[in-house]
């Protein structure tokens, strides 16, 4: 699994990047020392694991979480014991407190890698013959059928995905990456890290922002320069705005 570790505390950061080094299946593939280093570092490495501290300058770590619900999984570092509600209010994964022991880091990220085998085994059935116009996924414990063309768009979340269809919306433990395998490239495009929309669905959009149907999507500024021609196609006239 891929790290990265943000504190603004150079011993609390050499702390868990040592406790990394140690295990076998973890990666510490980079650091910072504010919640603003996130989203270069998740631009620049596929992560699956943050250790976040609480109390940082500028943007403290539960208020990074609240605007951003999608992301990897997440362990708060703290020396704080009463951000722990919050904490896991916001669906983190685990919560140490600090000094933190290896004995307590070890039990969290074992908690951390049975949560990516269970992401990592989670199905999506795609069906040949007369109906490879749909698949399932495991959804609340059972399988769903889902259409390729009733599909609005795919949101990833920290620990599953949500595919939003016209008629409901599915939550599975998938990467969003499992799903863009099974789609086709020519019907669906990502348009952020953590969307991927239907390209005939989408009704409108602006700089940064999609419409698809009542739903807003944001449009990233990496992926704009893709999305936008291959809404347009051949059917743009054109104006003088």
């Amino acid at each position: 699994m891929n790290c990265i570790v943000i504190d603004d505390e150079p011993l609390a950061r050499e702390c868990i990047t040592n406790y990394i080094d140690q295990i076998d299946y973890l990666n510490c593939v980079g650091t910072g020392v504010s919640a603003l280093d996130i989203p270069r570092l998740i631009s620049e490495y596929e992560v699956d694991l943050l250790f976040l501290d609480v109390q940082m300058p500028l943007m403290n770590g539960l208020e990074y979480l609240k605007s951003n619900v999608s992301g990897p999984m997440t362990i708060i570092t703290t020396a704080f014991p009463n951000y722990a509600i919050e904490g896991f209010d916001l669906d983190v994964l685990d919560y140490l407190l600090k000094p933190i022991s290896f004995n307590r880091f070890f039990k969290s990220i074992s908690k951390a890698k049975k949560q990516q085998d269970l992401l990592q085994q989670s199905e999506v059935i795609t069906i040949d013959g007369k109906e490879e116009d749909c698949f399932f996924i495991k959804c609340d414990g059972k399988y769903e059928k889902i259409y390729y063309e009733e599909i609005l768009f795919v949101k990833a979340m920290q620990n599953y995905v949500i595919i939003r269809t016209e008629k409901r919306k599915y939550i599975t433990l998938l990467f969003l990456k499992n799903v863009a395998e099974k789609l086709d490239s020519e019907m669906f495009i990502r348009v952020h890290k953590s969307y991927i929309v239907a390209v005939n669905k989408i009704d409108g959009f602006a700089k940064h922002e999609l419409q698809i149907a009542s739903y807003k999507i944001p449009l990233s500024r990496n992926y704009r320069k893709e999305v936008i021609p291959k809404i347009l196609k051949d059917n743009f006239w054109g104006g003088n705005n």
